[in-house]
């Protein structure tokens, strides 16, 4: 949908591995909210303003995620995400994460997001204006 998958660098830190050294495998979600985080904030949008001023958050509703190659400390990753369906009251997107030397896909995931009412946690539409900037950067 989108022409081009966003991209997020980071590197893989101490507290992100288990005793050997890899990264933990739950670890790879906070990557990946990491990542649709800077997304958002790519497109001009603050999760906080959403909330605080027109009532709005987005909670995940499902995540797949496949583990292919481990991450390991110090390594370098670039974590994409790339939006492949916008409804009125949610999206969903492909992610990625990348080892920056190798090119290597590590892990990758599909996630489901959907938009609530922050107030009282209901299902709402996304404002047209919202959903514009969704897919535009």
């Amino acid at each position: 949908m989108s022409a081009a998958p966003f991209a997020f660098s980071m590197r893989v830190y101490w507290e992100d591995t288990d005793a050997g050294g890899v990264v933990y495998y739950a670890n790879y979600l906070k990557f990946y909210e990491r990542a649709r985080t800077e997304w958002l904030r790519a497109r001009g949008i603050e999760q906080l303003a959403l909330k605080e001023q027109i009532d709005l958050v987005f909670a995940i509703r499902s995540l797949s995620v496949e583990y292919l190659a481990p991450a390991k400390l110090d390594d370098a990753l670039r974590v994409s995400v790339e939006l492949i369906e916008r409804k009125p009251v949610q999206f969903s997107l492909r992610q990625a994460v990348i080892h920056e030397t190798s090119g290597a896909t590590l892990s990758r995931a599909d996630v489901h997001a959907v938009a609530l009412k922050a107030s009282t946690f209901k299902p709402r539409r996304i404002p047209t204006e919202l959903l514009q900037r969704l897919y535009n950067a």
